[in-house]
């Protein structure tokens, strides 16, 4: 009897730690609110965390799978993207930029399953954008934000992803 039940217990451990080492990474914590305090503190860390060239530092704002709002502290031009399967919503919370949508990647690679970058956007349109500004990009349309004016801009994006078939 005890043999079966150290075998038992054996077969167990073993089968959660297979378990374990093949499940999914875990969805980001879920996070409903931030305040407008902690809003400006993350634009504090992501300016301090800001390395010399690089373009953008992105930080989470808030979590409720699937969806999630970042924030994104853009110093530099980062490189045009289409997201395949997500629209992507906006909120310009500091600084001016220049939003160019629509037309084709130059270059254009995949950078992961869902989405395309290139190097530049041919044939897409022009848009100036300020604090307090709003945009929404539909999937599958390439898109680019560079800040002007000398400084970061700093934005609240969204990622919806495509809604179900049946949904109304």
């Amino acid at each position: 009897m005890r043999t079966i039940l150290l075998s038992t217990v054996l077969a167990a451990a073993i089968a959660g730690t297979a378990f374990a080492q093949s499940a999914p990474p875990a969805p980001p914590p879920m996070k409903t609110f931030t305040s407008s305090a902690e809003v400006t503190a993350l634009i504090a860390q992501a300016k301090a965390q800001l390395k010399p060239g690089q373009a953008m530092i992105g930080l989470p704002i808030l979590s409720l799978a699937p969806y999630r709002a970042g924030l994104e502290y853009r110093a530099g031009n980062n490189p045009p993207s289409v997201h395949e399967k997500d629209a992507e919503m906006f909120y310009v919370i500091e600084g001016t930029g220049t939003l160019i949508t629509g037309g084709k990647l130059v270059d254009e690679k995949r950078n992961n399953a869902n989405n395309l970058g290139g190097s530049a956007i041919a044939g897409g349109t022009s848009q100036a954008i300020a604090k307090g500004d709003f945009i929404i990009v539909p999937e599958n349309t390439a898109h680019q934000i560079m800040p002007t004016g000398g400084a970061p801009i700093v934005l609240m994006a969204f990622h919806a992803p495509r809604p179900a078939a049946n949904w109304p």
